[in-house]
């Protein structure tokens, strides 16, 4: 006999599978070396994974948990790095002052969640408009420009490997051995897979909350101040940087009802998006359009990662139960 059973294949495996496919596709379609897609797509890729990172904190918590306000923090962090910047002379201060503005942004947000009740969706959105309101009033007469220095190690990649993306691996290494190897790291995501039962075993909830918000918004601003030094800052830098953000981590493995993190899935998330945007501007689709085959390949994934039913032989059994009608013979002869 034949019976469907869910293999136990690692969680981001598919996201990785889904990016692979991605490139192969986009290397039959442009008939260019394969060398520079790579380097292109790992070039990019890291300021959606430090974002990503801090959003698949926020989503392990628990569910309701999620930071909307990433976007208009990334765009933020890039615009305010860059006026420091140029106002010390050091990018050093400059990213100081990122980080500074996104731990001060995560701050409403955990303000409005603890204290005064409102759901996280609904804090971070409030959190999401001041910030835009603070960014639009930066932007007026904004000038400046990226150090060199900073934007030249950006753009930096020996061998055809991205010196950045080396960083935010390292980052992703050390992320998955805290969340794995140590107390905080598994009190937090036994916090995300019941929060009743870990408040009864001594987790403090407000640490939880405090530490995996601030920690997004932290991660939010810096990405954005090394984007906008890698390009330029802007007011909608980080406009795309929500939706994909969420996608990343769900895609790779991440549980959208807490309690299980999966770094090394926010990498395979990223690396199947920011490939999947270059094929699709490449065959020349529509906006439209590539909305819609994102929609139904990020479907894919998710059926996928959720645990696809594999075939496998079902064991056959040691020994058969007689039926009722032998059971009811048997014991008239007993009888």
């Amino acid at each position: 006999m034949i019976k469907l059973h869910t293999g136990s294949i690692p969680p981001w495996t598919w996201s990785f599978l889904a990016a692979i496919v991605v490139f192969v596709l986009t290397f039959l379609v442009s008939g260019r070396g394969g060398t520079q897609t790579i380097t292109l797509a790992f070039t990019i890729a890291p300021y959606l994974v430090l974002v990503g990172l801090g959003q698949m904190l926020v989503m392990s918590a628990g569910p309701g948990n999620i930071d909307v306000s990433v976007a208009k923090v990334f765009s933020l962090g890039g615009l305010l790095s860059i006026a420091v910047g140029e106002v010390t002379g050091s990018w050093v201060l400059g990213l100081g002052a990122a980080v500074g503005a996104g731990l001060a942004m995560a701050s409403i947000s955990v303000v409005a969640i603890l204290y005064v009740r409102i759901p996280p969706i609904v804090a971070t959105l409030a959190t999401s408009l001041i910030t835009s309101a603070i960014s639009l009033t930066l932007a007026k007469g904004f000038q400046g420009s990226a150090d060199p220095l900073l934007k030249d190690f950006l753009s930096w990649a020996p061998f055809g490997i991205p010196a950045f993306a080396v960083v935010v691996g390292l980052f992703t290494i050390l992320v998955s051995i805290v969340l794995k190897w140590t107390t905080w790291g598994s009190q937090m995501l036994a916090f995300g897979q019941a929060r009743r039962a870990a408040e009864y075993a001594g987790v403090n909830a407000k640490k939880v909350i405090v530490f995996v918000y601030l920690t997004c918004g932290v991660l939010a601003s810096l990405a954005g101040a090394l984007r906008a030094s890698f390009s330029a800052p802007n007011v909608e830098l980080g406009n795309d940087y929500l939706l994909d953000s969420i996608a990343v981590v769900v895609i790779g493995g991440t549980l959208m009802t807490g309690g299980r993190a999966v770094p090394a899935g926010v990498w395979g998330g990223a690396l199947f998006f920011i490939l999947l945007d270059g094929l699709l501007n490449l065959i020349g689709w529509s906006f439209a359009g590539q909305n819609v085959l994102k929609g139904f390949l990020v479907l894919a994934v998710l059926f996928l990662a959720s645990g696809a039913p594999l075939l496998a032989r079902r064991p056959a059994p040691s020994s058969p139960s007689p039926n009722k009608n032998e059971q009811d013979d048997r014991a008239k002869e007993t009888a």
